[in-house]
């Protein structure tokens, strides 16, 4: 070997190895410069109730108030200016409105204080009486298997908050790491020929985060969330063979003269940390090229199976196939299957500032079947108990309507960005079916009773996988109290 092992190496891999295009593997690629952690893999602390979770992510801002945490009060004194109400008071204390955001002389927003009308009907479903919206029905007839957590907030009222939802930091702390990447990091690999940490969909635009929301930061490259597509003939399409004609015997080949190189470069660079990971991701891919074609293989599915998700309409065709992965990677030991619906580019399709109703009754329509065919197929396979799914958005929207310059209340469509308040959704895993956790005030606007920050999503997420978030931490990285987050006990059985 050269004077230069390393960069001859690099370049070995790059001619005769897999060739990246774009994030390539992000497991492989994400951050070049950022130090691995030496650490090993920590292991459960305690028994795991789940083994592994689906997470889908809206990006843009859900509406709670017209998806799971109705609001009669809304119809009641629309028209009205908040000010008329009798929550005014409570509502509109400026103390209470910046107390979340964590730098409000930067991130206020105007309170817009004109009620608008909830923009659909809602009803009970279920023997729990789980009030859902009439853009969700599909969602609303699994009520009895879900639970809804009706009182987060969070601190960042703009779409960094996408960010925030997923590692507890403003966006403008940059990278840290994310709640897949901490299961990753903590557990490790249940196959070892796919990935413990799976990404579906296009991730938030640059504004609001991008490939920091399924990002590892300094846990290091391989603990981050890899990209695959939901296609057969072409699952891997952010890495390919660098020579297309190679066969897979060739290929074989290779990586055994990699190993043999990989092995040599051990002994004289033991310290090669960073390298080391990157050539282990790269054996990875390689396995993957056959594992990943067969679990995005559906003709092994019925067409009942398809028809569960939506697969067989268009409107709910593309998120259905993603929801079908998810079920069909969980099953097979990848522990994180992250989703992410509604990429534009910019801040994201739920972000509606005009035409709510018109939006999110068409976006809904994209995403109800799949999941409620998601929680129903878990369930009739006897894997809801084990896989654990949460359904979330950055924030939610403001009970007022967001009057624009030049228009006014009566005219206004839309709702603006509302980090006081907001819900998710979460089924099996050990969440208690069919309840309703936390509330916000009678107009939906502060979140009132267990209250809890993005982060206590995350910590419950860990310790339904036998992880304790508190001992999940490196040294020379000291994590803020806040990072941590606090189990919401009183929803798990």
């Amino acid at each position: 070997m050269s004077d230069s092992p390393i960069n001859d190496r690099r370049t070995f891999l790059s001619e005769t190895g897999m060739g990246l295009t774009g994030l390539a593997l992000s497991s492989i690629l994400f951050k070049d410069g950022v130090a691995q952690a030496s650490a090993p893999n920590q292991g459960k602390h305690f028994e795991a109730q789940a083994k592994s979770v689906i997470w889908i992510f809206f990006i843009g801002g859900l509406s709670h108030l017209e998806s799971f945490d109705p609001k009669p009060a809304l119809n009641k004194y629309a028209g009205k200016s908040i000010e008329e109400t009798p929550f005014a008071d409570d509502v509109l204390n400026k103390d209470k409105i910046n107390e979340n955001l964590l730098d409000p002389s930067k991130q206020k927003r105007e309170v817009y204080k004109a009620v608008m009308p909830l923009q659909t009907g809602y009803r009970s479903y279920g023997e729990s009486g789980l009030q859902a919206s009439d853009w969700f029905p599909h969602m609303g007839s699994c009520a009895d298997d879900m639970c809804v957590v009706r009182s987060m907030w969070t601190i960042d009222n703009n779409h960094g908050a996408q960010l925030t939802y997923h590692t507890g930091r403003k966006i403008t702390e940059g990278a840290y790491p994310t709640v897949g990447s901490w299961v990753s990091y903590g557990l490790g690999t249940a196959n070892r020929n796919l990935p413990e940490f799976v990404v579906l969909g296009n991730p938030s635009a640059d504004c609001c985060g991008a490939a920091w929301t399924h990002g590892s930061s300094y846990l290091g490259p391989k603990y981050a969330g890899v990209r695959l597509k939901v296609d057969a003939k072409r699952p891997l399409s952010f890495v390919h063979s660098a020579k297309e004609n190679l066969t897979i015997d060739e290929q074989r080949e290779m990586f055994g003269l990699l190993g043999q190189l990989n092995r040599a470069a051990g002994i004289r660079y033991p310290e090669d940390k960073e390298l080391q990971a990157r050539i282990k991701s790269y054996e990875l891919a390689f396995q993957m090229q056959s594992t990943v074609p067969e679990v995005m293989n559906f003709q092994q599915e019925s067409k009942s199976v398809q028809s569960l998700y939506g697969i067989d309409q268009s409107a709910t065709k593309a998120f259905g196939e993603k929801c079908l992965a998810a079920r069909r990677l969980a099953e097979r030991g990848v522990r994180f299957i992250q989703l992410f619906h509604g990429y534009t580019g910019s801040a994201g399709a739920w972000d509606s500032h005009l035409d709510i109703k018109g939006r999110h009754s068409k976006l809904a329509k994209q995403v109800d079947q799949p999941i409620a065919g998601l929680i129903k197929d878990l369930k009739q396979r006897g894997l809801l108990d084990e896989t654990l799914v949460v359904v979330g958005s950055e924030f939610g929207r403001t009970p007022g309507a967001e009057v624009r310059a030049g228009s006014t209340a009566a005219k206004a469509t839309g709702r603006d960005h509302h980090p006081h308040g907001f819900n998710v959704v979460m089924a099996g895993g050990g969440v208690k079916p069919g309840i309703v956790h936390g509330a916000t005030d009678e107009l939906g606007f502060h979140a009132a009773e267990d209250r809890h920050y993005v982060t206590d999503l995350h910590a419950t997420v860990l310790h339904q996988l036998g992880l304790d978030t508190r001992q999940l931490e490196l040294p020379g990285r000291k994590r803020l109290d806040r990072d941590f987050g606090e189990v919401m006990h009183k929803i798990l059985t």
